[in-house]
């Protein structure tokens, strides 16, 4: 799983040109090169007001704006955020965006689904305070700074102390508007958060220096001198036993005393919540960047489900098993598909990272400059979490891409599943879509301030089919685990619309995935409980990819031998993260552009 979505919603002020003036200007009729200059300067206004909104972000790019700071999660922020963005939506709507040249007109596009998409989930008071998941909030913004941060110069150092110093401010007012979904019965249900609480204890520490936040006072830059380090590490242990340590205690305590026992029993889905059923429509539209109904949604599942199930079938019987669910029974429990030493864990998906980085070349024209490496989950986010992640490097901050992989629990972690799990979060899955998009010749907006999670998580998932290219999966176990990676996927569009606009209680989704998927017990009861708290995200993996799959399709069919697959997977990146409905016209537009040629 990767965590860039965020980027476009944390808020802060920023100035706003007036409306009238601008409709003024713009008037009814608009020459081409008008609405480009229009238009031009709304794209950079927003950009520039996306990097003073979000410190990350500005540092990730190496924009020092952001020095020092978390960004403001204020419930004020957030309605100046919505403002805001309606007003640079008025703007855009001003601009005739068939009068500008065909490079921008996709930029217009995007934009303006990014900003009405914002304005949408503003119309939910979900949006306004439900703010943390089981998996993770505002808390895990700091707990990543230590991985994330440039760490070379005093002023870098000095940026880090004092957002630890910050710190203060974030957490009062998240746990403000998580006061207020409290009282509004926007609470979580229960059983999805159950060791919640212990995940958030156990990032408070007594002492700094035993902390994984002190990990940046290991060794002193000789760009530093010994007396301004030894200042930066006494303020930084300031602030972090007198500020964030207390803090985080802070919010574990509020957890225990009023969130948690206020947490929903019953009927999980957010259906269940005022207004529920209307922010899951919308949930299900932002993530899929469709019209699609939950119906449709979980008809596709259904359809999905059993055409994997089929081919499930075929591959036990080539493994010598009577049925799919005895061929299952078997990859679960024979102790030969599992590890139980956390290093060689790592070490085999390291090498095996580097066995799929040799089909790179192959299957793409234009790769990325930026390298990735394969870590463990820091130990005190791996309890609980899933079975790997994405984490994005910076080339400006120093860090490389990391494929995050939870070394807890191996017995629930078959090796079988490694070829599909690595494709999909490294390479040629996020890492290669993610760290190219950032170095595209785009404007920085489309390159660093927008993602679409239908298109980042539907190119993950066609990504572990371009493992059967790469020869990965080279025995039935491996095939399984494709199939049964895909199937998981095909089951959420099944078990997020069954949860959130069926009724359907944790049990029901648990024994719909223990059915139809290979995983673990563990893996699918942590899968759940991360549907139940996040809606509609998990819809986006099979749409996307579908999708990206029916283009794949019509180009073959369309090129016939002239097909060029390495042109063929640049062209669905070279525009970066867009709505599937961009994507599609994009291909179709080379397509036609390729049988020009022939």
């Amino acid at each position: 799983m990767h965590k860039l979505l965020a980027a476009t919603l944390l808020t802060a002020a920023a100035t706003v040109p007036s409306l009238p003036v601008i409709a003024q200007e713009h008037g009814a009729e608009q020459s081409e090169n008008a609405a480009t200059t229009f238009f031009t300067e709304l794209r950079e206004d927003v950009w520039q007001w996306r990097l003073d909104n979000n410190p990350g972000l500005a540092t990730s790019i190496g924009d020092r704006r952001g020095d020092g700071k978390l960004g403001d999660w204020s419930v004020e922020a957030h309605a100046r955020n919505i403002e805001e963005t309606r007003a640079f939506l008025a703007r855009l709507n001003t601009i005739n965006g068939a009068q500008l040249p065909e490079n921008l007109q996709i930029d217009f596009e995007i934009l303006k689904l990014d900003l009405e998409d914002i304005v949408a989930a503003s119309e939910h008071a979900h949006d306004w305070y439900q703010i943390f998941t089981n998996r993770g909030g505002w808390f895990n913004q700091l707990a990543s700074l230590p991985h994330s941060s440039p760490f070379f110069t005093t002023a870098d150092y000095e940026s880090y102390v004092d957002r630890l110093e910050s710190y203060q401010k974030v957490n009062r007012d998240a746990i403000s508007r998580s006061r207020t979904a409290v009282e509004l019965g926007l609470t979580h249900a229960c059983k999805p958060m159950e060791g919640f609480l212990e995940r958030i204890e156990s990032m408070s520490y007594t002492f700094a220096d035993r902390s994984p936040y002190w990990a940046p006072f290991a060794q002193r830059p000789a760009t530093i001198s010994e007396a301004e380090w030894n200042t930066l590490k006494e303020r930084a242990s300031r602030a972090l036993e007198d500020t964030v340590f207390p803090e985080m205690q802070a919010f574990a305590d509020f957890y225990a005393q009023r969130y948690g026992p206020a947490c929903r029993t019953g009927t999980p889905g957010i259906l269940a919540t005022p207004g529920g059923a209307e922010f899951y429509d919308y949930r299900v539209k932002s993530f899929t960047t469709t019209n699609m109904t939950a119906d449709e949604v979980h008809n596709l599942g259904l359809s999905e489900v059993a055409r994997i199930r089929a081919e499930m079938a075929e591959v036990a019987a080539s493994a010598g098993f009577d049925t799919r669910e005895a061929f299952i029974e078997h990859l679960r429990t024979d102790p030969q598909y599992y590890m139980t030493d956390e290093q060689e864990y790592l070490r085999y998906t390291q090498a095996l990272a580097k066995e799929i980085d040799f089909w790179m070349p192959k299957l793409f024209g234009k790769l990325p400059r930026q390298p990735y490496t394969v870590l463990p989950i820091p130990a005190e986010r791996a309890p609980g979490n899933t079975t790997a992640y994405y984490e994005p490097g910076s080339l400006e901050t120093g860090q490389a891409g990391i494929y995050r992989l939870n070394l807890t629990e191996l017995d629930q972690r078959p090796l079988w599943e490694l070829p599909a799990l690595g494709v999909h979060e490294a390479v040629p899955g996020h890492h290669h879509q993610i760290a190219l998009q950032r170095e595209l010749d785009l404007h920085p907006l489309r390159a660093n301030g927008t993602f679409f999670t239908a298109f980042v998580e539907g190119w993950g998932l066609y990504s572990e089919r371009l493992g059967i290219e790469m020869g990965l999966y080279d025995t039935p176990a491996k095939q399984m685990g494709r199939l049964s990676y895909e199937m998981w996927r095909a089951t959420r569009l099944v078990v997020d619309t069954g949860i959130h606009s069926k009724g359907w209680s944790k049990q029901r989704a648990v024994d719909y995935m223990l059915d139809n998927t290979a995983l673990s017990p563990a893996n699918i009861d942590a899968e759940v409980n991360r549907y139940i708290t996040w809606p509609g995200q998990a819809l986006a993996y099979k749409v996307g990819e579908l999708k990206i799959r029916e283009l794949r399709t019509l180009a073959e069919d369309e090129l016939g031998a002239s097909f060029d697959l390495r042109a063929f997977h640049d062209t669905v990146l070279e525009n970066g993260s867009v709505p599937l409905s961009v994507l599609e016209a994009h291909v179709k537009r080379w397509i036609a552009a390729e049988k020009a040629k022939l």
